[in-house]
């Protein structure tokens, strides 16, 4: 085994013409047992012409690969099988696996062919399954590879739904976001929006629709980071029922109507344990038990329109079947992103806490790609928005990103200058800043060599550009204070970022 990967590392370096001019004719060449020393050849070339551009190349790389499929030697059978899914499978080849996996005597070639049919499974295969002479292989693992292939699914955006009664809607934010999250949403409540608060519970802040709606009424709110759909519980974990009790759970009737209203296309779904290692085991035995009593509904790892979601809670286990929903339809501006750019909806969360102040003039000494400055623009009346970057990339990314939002109305000014240049920036110099609204290097994702000294400057240059009554608002990773006693904190709160606590702090120029 050893050996093999070693020549296969060896051999993915070379090119592919390589590859196929020189090595493969020489495999070709090669005695039986030298070709079963030399089989890392066609995993290499598996990998490196998966993605090949050439398409005739590859049209005769794939065929050389499928006559390897009848090959004398089990391994040489083996690895092309293994190859066969990473070169897009066929008609051919399926039924040649088929054969394998019914002819075979050896343990290992028949789960490779197991392995191999999953993924390029077809109307054969599918017949296979179902036949007298059924395949040792997952049939749910077949019909959904036949439905992705078939029926590619995306969730429908615009598609009211009128039975909405008894539905709980559970909002996903970052641990800390979850009080400015149900403030939003009361505040849309008040001004005639379709969703009410019923709970906040952990990370979720639950509401209940008042009205029919579709997910783009959803998305109208800006803090959330995932929806999710409650379907059911299971009360007791540990009990020896509890995966035929998830299993009813995922195939239920809630789960199908959600489903069938929500998507265009074949119903498929990941099933992931939240918080939770190692549970391919269960994960496998509960939607094998949920396809048995309710087969319309697909397990599939890959590509699946709806995520189904269980959370461990104290005493029970919670599931909730969520969109994925890809692009974010609230972040059609967002073109480019550095790659230390802030989560979204923490932006949002910030622009809220901002609150609102007639023609604001709003600054971020580390702009970024902007979201902070377009989510504030978006909320409150800003008169201009001011960023600054040490990055020329980061500035041109925020100019196209200000663009694409076409914020009417909104004056942007963007230079890449260090923060504490304010009296080389025009709009500062009045020192008449009313909002500075960041999300600073935090010494992670972007390396400062003194953070503790970045944080003290940006205190000193906010006390010295905001207006009275000015608000700064900033992520803070430290624990630095301002020692201008005109900078008053109003507002700190714990922040999950993504795995670390950071405080989410606002201040008050007095």
């Amino acid at each position: 085994m050893k050996a093999d990967n070693d020549l296969y590392r060896r051999l993915r370096e070379l090119s592919a013409d390589q590859l196929w001019t020189v090595e493969v004719p020489k495999f070709n060449k090669a005695s039986q047992v030298e070709r079963g020393r030399q089989v890392a050849l066609i995993r290499a070339v598996g990998v490196v012409f998966a993605n090949s551009q050439n398409e005739k190349q590859k049209t005769e790389v794939k065929s050389w690969v499928k006559s390897l499929l009848t090959d004398p030697s089990e391994k040489v059978r083996r690895y092309a099988m293994a190859a066969i899914p990473k070169l897009g499978g066929d008609v051919e080849a399926e039924k040649e696996i088929i054969t394998i996996l019914k002819t075979s005597s050896v343990e290992r070639e028949k789960k490779k062919a197991g392995s191999a049919l999953e993924k390029i499974a077809g109307e054969e295969t599918l017949k296979a399954v179902g036949g007298t002479n059924a395949l040792p292989i997952s049939e749910q693992k077949v019909r959904a590879n036949v439905a992705r292939k078939e029926s590619p699914a995306k969730i429908r955006m615009d598609a009211v739904l009128d039975r909405y009664d008894t539905l709980r809607i559970s909002l996903r934010c970052r641990r800390g976001l979850e009080a400015i999250l149900a403030e939003e949403v009361k505040e849309a409540e008040a001004k005639g929006g379709k969703f009410k608060l019923l709970e906040i519970r952990g990370c979720h802040v639950v509401v209940a629709a008042k009205s029919p709606f579709c997910l783009a009424d959803i998305y109208q709110l800006r803090c959330f980071d995932t929806v999710g759909f409650y379907i059911g519980r299971v009360r007791d974990p540990q009990s020896p029922d509890a995966v035929n009790e998830l299993a009813k759970v995922i195939a239920s009737p809630l789960t199908e109507r959600l489903m069938e209203h929500f998507t265009e296309g074949s119903w498929r779904y990941r099933l992931a344990f939240s918080g939770s290692d190692n549970q391919d085991a269960v994960v496998e035995k509960v939607t094998q038990a949920a396809f048995k009593i309710n087969p319309k509904i697909l397990n599939d790892a890959r590509e699946a329109p709806w995520s189904l979601d269980v959370f461990l809670a104290p005493g029970a286990t919670i599931a909730e079947i969520r969109p994925r929903v890809s692009p974010d339809p609230r972040l059609a501006y967002r073109l480019k992103a550095v790659n230390a750019a802030s989560h979204p909806p923490i932006a949002a969360c910030m622009a809220r806490l901002a609150g609102t102040d007639d023609q604001e003039m709003v600054w971020d000494p580390f702009c970024g790609s902007g979201l902070e400055l377009i989510e504030m623009a978006m909320h409150a009346k800003v008169k201009c928005v001011v960023g600054t970057d040490l990055s020329d990339s980061a500035i041109a990314m925020m100019k196209g990103n200000f663009a694409a939002a076409k914020l009417d109305g909104v004056r942007g000014a963007f230079y890449t200058s260090d923060f504490r240049n304010v009296d080389l920036i025009p709009e500062l110099k009045k020192r008449n800043v009313s909002l500075i609204i960041s999300n600073p290097p935090l010494g992670r994702r972007v390396r400062v060599p003194n953070l503790e000294g970045l944080f003290e400057d940006l205190f000193r240059v906010a006390g010295a550009v905001l207006r009275p009554g000015g608000r700064l608002i900033f992520v803070n990773p430290g624990r630095v204070e301002p020692k201008d006693k005109s900078l008053r904190r109003v507002y700190r709160q714990i922040v999950d970022l993504g795995g670390y606590d950071c405080k989410m702090e606002m201040y008050l120029k007095m």
